[in-house]
């Protein structure tokens, strides 16, 4: 039998969104932007990192061809000695739910529950009943805002007084700060549970507990103690198709959070994208016949796209290519690695929000053949292409490119 390996790269999108003007977005590019200002000498900080954007792993299995593909330019010269391509989503937002549960084969073809940039943002309904329910003096700030900047500004008063801050964005989100010590982790994870239960109505996505520690602004600083509340994808995603099978999927990440822990037989956490690579090569490690990983690096969107750090996000980008070749060793026969994305979150552009944009689709394996898969029309044909590599029946949504690869050898 097969395993398969997937690895989101968490909002490292490609541009080429034939949709993008629609969100705002219209010449978002993670990727090329990060690569334009490395190469213009704009992303060079000591002790970090300095010159051209260093990803020869990634640019070998096809990362520069499924950029050009994506972005509708023609495709480099040389030889690449993976399969690449490039996906276009179908989802109605830009979030990390959707683009997972997509990737998974399910698209969200329904219209989240979204807040107006206003202040107050969200309704006094949700909030007089989170108060009143979760005992809470009140809360800090209901706008719109940076995660970072927010507890910079608020953190201070929010431990002086006990009130969360309860913040949201252009996605279909509400974050819940709060200090873990003043006012306790397992407390603010039931604050979110109880807003998870007043927002169903709105159909919100995600709740996000936001925990921090610090005493002063200038040490606050955001613990690996996140926790997401999403709404339960709607239908059978490919994680719970392989569970039916009786086969295993073993998630690195938030992936659980993501799918609100359904099809997932053991997660791990870690708190940085190299500890996270460390876990997702422990996965494989013990993964068997018919068995998934799905791993999230989340760095890539939290530390840097959403700061708007363009040096960050390259460091990071070269410190998990670096890496890669350690994976590419574990494969053997049967075995197949996918490289992708959820989203775009260009450090380049305006705001502090996710980016519309397509999603690299890149791998190898032991007897794929290398080349162009094409420009995908959702990014459920990676989970289609996943399923059929696994020998499981074909969803309801995408279709699977895995007949563009050589049979295993």
């Amino acid at each position: 039998m097969a395993r398969a390996f997937l690895f989101v790269l968490d909002s490292f999108g490609i541009g080429g969104a034939p949709d993008a003007a629609r969100f705002g977005d219209e010449g978002a590019d993670t990727f090329g932007h990060i690569e334009a200002e490395c190469a213009a000498g704009r992303a060079d900080v000591a002790s970090l990192r300095a010159g051209p954007l260093h990803v020869p792993n990634m640019r070998g299995l096809g990362l520069a061809h499924a950029a050009a593909l994506a972005n509708g330019r023609a495709l480099p010269g040389g030889p690449v000695s993976g399969f690449f391509g490039a996906a276009t989503e179908v989802s109605g937002g830009k979030d990390t739910p959707s683009g997972h549960w997509e990737i998974a084969g399910l698209p969200a073809l329904f219209d989240w529950g979204y807040f107006p940039d206003a202040d107050p943002a969200l309704p006094a309904a949700f909030t007089e009943a989170l108060i009143r329910e979760g005992a809470l003096p009140g809360t800090l700030c209901n706008r719109h805002a940076s995660g970072t900047a927010v507890i910079e500004e608020l953190g201070e008063e929010h431990v002086r007084t006990g009130k969360p801050i309860l913040y949201t964005s252009v996605d279909s989100v509400i974050q819940i700060a709060a200090h873990e010590a003043h006012f306790g982790l397992e407390r603010l994870y039931e604050v979110c549970r109880i807003a998870r239960r007043l927002a169903d109505p709105l159909n919100v996505c995600r709740i996000v507990a936001r925990p921090f520690l610090g005493e002063t602004a200038a040490t606050f600083a955001r613990t690996p103690n996140r926790k997401d509340f999403a709404t339960p994808p709607p239908e059978a995603t490919l994680l719970d198709r392989l569970e039916a099978e009786g086969r295993r999927v073993l998630a690195v990440g938030k992936i659980g959070d993501i799918f609100s822990h359904r099809g997932i037989s053991s997660l791990r956490k870690a708190k940085n994208n190299m500890a996270m690579f460390d876990a997702a090569l422990a996965a494989i490690d013990e993964a068997g016949d018919g068995d998934l990983v799905f791993a999230n690096f989340v760095d890539f969107d939290t530390e840097f796209g959403h700061r708007r750090d363009v040096a960050g996000y390259a460091a990071a980008l070269e410190a998990f290519d670096a890496r890669l070749p350690e994976a590419l060793a574990r494969l053997g026969k049967g075995d197949m690695l996918v490289l992708t994305a959820d989203h775009g979150c260009d450090p380049t552009w305006r705001g502090t929000d996710h980016t519309r944009e397509r999603v690299p689709v890149i791998g190898a394996g032991p007897g794929l053949r290398h080349g162009l898969v094409g420009l995908r029309d959702t990014y459920a044909d990676i989970g289609e292409t996943v399923a059929e590599h696994l020998g499981i029946a074909p969803g309801r949504h995408g279709v699977s490119f895995r007949k563009d690869l050589a049979p295993n050898a």
